[in-house]
């Protein structure tokens, strides 16, 4: 492809005509006849090679500034989003032949895209998903490293989902992705905010900037709908100027009524919008837990939008109670014992009080919460996760998470800090294999065992950024074997 072509008149130079190999921001993908893109992050300048990426063969480098040299560099204001133009060029911009709807927040995000992809699927559409836990093209599955994949990446994929056949995408957009620009000239057709609670401060530094992070989805999207039970998703509502609904105890879409089982929760809707009478439903899913109540309504005001009346809102219902949930979120691992264990992905304060307040209600013996804290992640709240633990379980384990580079026992420290002046009784055992068999071997009849953490992950992350295999499943079902 000719540089000319790829800069889409954004750019002149005197060297358009020249055929462009490959388009890269990793100055270790340097090939003949590249476009290098110099992009500035928290540890690398890729000014810095710019004069190197041009000797290894590079064609021309895309810059912020003069870097002396001549034709070879085009000095455009902001890199990171010449790079997504440039990706979304190279691969025939595969987002303008697809529909997209981008949900962010801190929590709900996995299981709201899930819920809208089975919705919106089961209504006829071929869709495209992309998320923490996986990505999907229709049935099947692509293994993923990021909730938002990097910027080539994630052109590479619209590309194959374009191919073959999606008309939708329903994609979590991280605050990194959206802060680092990842996802390019992409434009939402609906966007959705979830809530926001403490987490990735050791990347943003304060919740305002995790706030106005979230908050740059929404000028690139034409409908929010927005959970105006939280605080920031009021001042979201508030601010933005796009077309909007909100939902949540109150609002366009609003919830009463809630019931929770094992099984399942019921819940009334009551849809007051365009100007037309309050319309109520009742609702029955197959997920549990109050938190899902908010997950499902939020994925109904999506499918609403999305399939305006080519489908019937009793038929989006039936839909959603066929819905089965997702992997890691509030899942049930069979024991075939006396006992219950429960895998979820909690993994900030929030989360964990979510979790734990809404399976104490159908507990009928102890709760008891297993849970560690990751590594080299945001140590504030790991006192806080401690405290929320403490607030409905009636046994603690704590344990390991993902350490990375940091020692486990002093992560532990961290969060044993937060159950100071709480009554809550507590085991530390530092192993998490070792914490679960412990778990196991303590439970009672109509106990309830929350594994906090690790939801979908397989895997633990040690030091040197060592993956171990670690699947939450197999490891209750391998220690279970060995009580028998």
């Amino acid at each position: 492809m000719k540089l000319f072509e790829l800069l889409e008149n954004r750019y002149s130079t005197n060297i358009g005509d020249t055929e462009i190999t490959a388009v890269t921001d990793d100055n270790r993908k340097i090939t003949p006849g590249c476009i290098f893109i110099c992009v500035k992050g928290e540890k690398f300048d890729g000014h810095t090679v710019a004069a190197k990426a041009i000797g290894d063969g590079a064609a021309v480098c895309i810059c912020e500034h003069d870097l002396g040299l001549g034709d070879r560099q085009i000095v455009v204001p902001d890199s990171r989003t010449e790079y997504g133009n440039l990706c979304a060029a190279w691969f025939g911009h595969p987002e303008r032949r697809m529909r997209f709807i981008g949900v962010t927040g801190t929590n709900g995000k996995t299981t709201i895209t899930n819920i809208i992809k089975f919705i919106l699927t089961r209504s006829g559409h071929k869709v495209g998903l992309i998320g923490t836990i996986q990505n999907e093209i229709g049935d099947e599955v692509l293994h993923t490293d990021n909730t938002t994949p990097v910027t080539f990446e994630l052109f590479a994929l619209y590309q194959k989902m374009a191919d073959a056949g999606c008309d939708t995408v329903v994609m979590e957009v991280s605050s990194f992705g959206l802060v680092q620009k990842r996802i390019g000239p992409t434009h939402f057709e609906t966007a959705v905010f979830t809530n926001l609670t403490q987490d990735h401060l050791d990347y943003h530094g304060t919740m305002e900037n995790y706030y106005q992070a979230k908050r740059m989805l929404f000028d690139i999207c034409d409908t929010a709908i927005v959970n105006t039970d939280d605080e920031y998703g009021k001042r979201l509502y508030a601010e933005i100027t796009c077309p909007k609904y909100s939902y949540g105890k109150e609002g366009d879409f609003a919830y009463d009524s809630c019931s929770v089982r094992a099984d399942g929760t019921q819940f009334t809707l009551h849809i007051s919008m365009d100007n037309m009478d309050t319309r109520s439903y009742r609702v029955d899913t197959r997920m549990t837990g109050f938190f899902n109540v908010a997950n499902a309504t939020a994925a109904l005001a999506v499918c609403t939008q999305m399939t305006g009346s080519e489908v019937s809102f009793a038929d989006l219902l039936d839909t959603l109670g066929q819905c089965p949930g997702v992997r890691g979120r509030c899942e049930v691992i069979p024991t075939g014992r006396e006992f219950s264990v429960i895998c979820d992905y909690a993994h900030t304060p929030d989360a964990i009080e979510n979790i734990l307040e809404n399976v104490k209600l159908y507990t009928k013996g102890r709760l008891i919460c297993l849970f560690g804290c990751g590594g080299n992640r945001d140590k504030t709240k790991r006192p806080l996760m401690a405290q929320a633990a403490a607030k409905y379980a009636d046994k603690l384990i704590v344990t390991s998470d993902n350490p990375r580079d940091e020692d486990p026992e002093a992560i532990i420290a961290d969060i044993l800090a937060g159950l100071t002046g709480t009554q809550v009784p507590y085991d530390v055992v530092t192993d998490r294999r070792e914490a679960i068999a412990h778990a196991l071997k303590t439970a009672q009849k109509d106990d309830v065992i929350v594994l906090a953490g690790k939801g979908h992950e397989d895997y633990q992350i040690f030091a040197g950024n060592v993956h171990t295999h670690f699947d939450e499943r197999e490891v209750v079902a391998e220690e279970l074997a060995k009580l028998a």
